[in-house]
Order: C-alpha cells, then structure tokens, then sequence
C-alpha cells in the first residue's frame, strides 16, 4: 500500500480491506518460495491476535500444501528457534503454535507438542480432555502471569511425556514427568535452544507434580525440590517454576482464575530454609561435611516449624 502526493491510496492487493477485516492474507503464489514464511505467518498470527486479526484460509491453504511439501524440513534449527522465540515474546505465544497445528506444519517443526493433540487425560482434573487443548491453555496463562520467555518456553513443553504414554494407559500418564525429559533434551537439542531455556523446562517437566501437591509434602521432601532447584545459588529459579506450574493449573477448562497455594507453600517453605545461618551452625562446633549435614537438618525443622 502506498499514498501518492495527491492523496490518493495505491492499494494492488486490497489490503486495506484486510486491515479493516483483521485478516493476514499473502499478496501472491510466490508466498510458497520461502518456508520460513509459514512460521513467519504464524508468528505474526501470535503478535496480532489480541487485535482480532486471524489468518485467511487461502493463506492457510498455502501454508498447508507447503507443509505437506517436505520443504519445512529444509529450515535450518537456527531459522525455526529464531521464529518460535520470537512468538514468545508476543501477547498470544499459543496462538503461534495453533497456527502451525492448524496447517499441519507443527507435526514437522515441533511434533513433540503436535503428538499431544488427541492424547487424553482424566476428564476429573481436565474437563478439556486433550493434552494438545491443555497445551495451548497453558501457554496462554504463562503469558498472562510472566513476561519471562524462559517461563514461557517451560510451560509450553512442560506435558512432553505424556504424548508418548502408551494408550493401554489412556487416561492415566503416571510417568510423563519423567518420560517428558528425554524428549525436551532431544527437542532443544535439535533445534539449538538456549541452555536457560532447557534447563528450566527440564525442571518444570520433572518437578511440576511434586509442587502441584505441595499441601502433602513433608519438609525433608520440600527441602530437597527446593535442593534440586539449586534456589541458595539461583533464587529467581524458584519463582519462574512456580509460575510455570501456576499456568499449568490455570490452563483447564473452569480452572483459569483458580487460587494457587501451593506458590505460597513453597515460598514460605524457601524463606524458612534461607532464615536458617551458616555462621550459627559452624559457631557451634561443626566442621566439615557435618556442616552441610546440620544445615541440612536445621532446613527442614525451619520448614516444618511453618503454621
């Protein structure tokens, strides 16, 4: 679109009536040259979503026959963290990754998330059933809740086990928090995903049911999440696990403005531990691997000690 000096608009592509209309359309046949642009479209899909713009099906169309192409798996790992990043970073990160599912281009970038899509959970704790829906629930609360694209990163990977559950199982995924961090290794593998990324949905994966029942745990457990959290050298971990955790129980059908105690229960349980002084401990006698040992101890009466 242009405007000349007379004022008059230069509009080939009736672009102004997709702006109007809130549409994201393609301007020619050469929008299926480049693959990158289906993540591209998506992307964008995520940046304006909260304007009302949709993507228009003729453009989806294309994006589709170029998924269905094999060209998407010409994209370099550099090329599809760079847009999928990015897409963290906007108001609507689900929404990129409902786009690519939508076209089919998910199940070749990132078919780790694409495989939860029709893997059902208990309809008792997930009234929407589908692992996929939750998925996309999820991710739309972490952006809610935190502007950290770490944290966002984390809770859109935070169910990877569970699309590899075997169906004997169905509804049932006793192990996913385990299962799910060899798959979240190979993906941010494969695609070169920063360590701070990995390493917090690492964590977020394999702990995020221990702290959903924090209520039942007793202090020596809690002490040791909050041990292989590593919070006395990376406090700020903490807060970005709880809220990762937090989008995970908001992301449910009914569920989204859900209270979370179980952040307070560890934070409160953080802060009893920290109260607990080093300098006490060697005053009164310990020394080497004794030391560790007592702080140890002290931690958890610290914890339990809580009202």
């Amino acid at each position: 679109m242009a405007q000349n000096k007379d004022g008059q608009l230069i509009d080939p592509y009736n672009g102004q009536a997709d702006l109007e209309n809130r549409t994201l359309r393609h301007v020619s046949q050469a929008f299926v040259e480049d693959p990158l642009r289906v993540l591209r479209v998506a992307r964008f899909a995520a940046k304006f979503h909260h304007l009302g713009f949709t993507v228009a099906k003729e453009t989806l169309a294309l994006m589709a026959q170029i998924a269905e192409s094999g060209e998407l798996e010409s994209l370099t790992p550099e090329r599809v963290w760079q847009e999928w990043h990015k897409s963290l970073s906007t108001q609507s990160p689900h929404i990129f990754l409902d786009v690519l599912r939508q076209c089919g281009a998910l199940a070749v970038v990132i078919p780790e998330i694409d495989k939860l899509f029709g893997v059902p959970q208990p309809e008792k704790w997930h009234p929407e059933i589908d692992t996929g829906v939750h998925t996309l629930m999820v991710a739309k609360q972490a952006a809610l809740l935190s502007d950290s694209l770490p944290v966002r990163f984390a809770a859109q990977l935070h169910d990877l086990g569970k699309g590899i559950t075997p169906e004997n199982e169905w509804p049932s995924h006793k192990m996913h928090c385990h299962t799910g961090l060899k798959l979240i290794k190979k993906l941010c593998e494969r695609i070169r995903v920063p360590n701070e990324f990995k390493e917090l949905s690492l964590l977020v994966c394999e702990q995020h049911s221990n702290i959903h029942r924090a209520a039942e745990l007793k202090p020596a457990t809690k002490l040791k999440v909050l041990n292989h959290f590593d919070v006395w050298r990376k406090p700020e971990r903490l807060e970005d696990i709880l809220l990762c955790c937090m989008a995970d129980s908001r992301g449910r059908t009914g569920f989204e403005d859900i209270e979370y105690p179980q952040k307070a229960i560890f934070e409160q349980a953080y802060q009893a531990a920290l109260s607990v002084n080093v300098q006490e401990v060697i005053k009164d006698g310990h020394q080497g691997k004794a030391i560790r040992d007592e702080m140890e101890k002290r931690r958890v009466t610290a914890i339990a000690n809580l009202k």
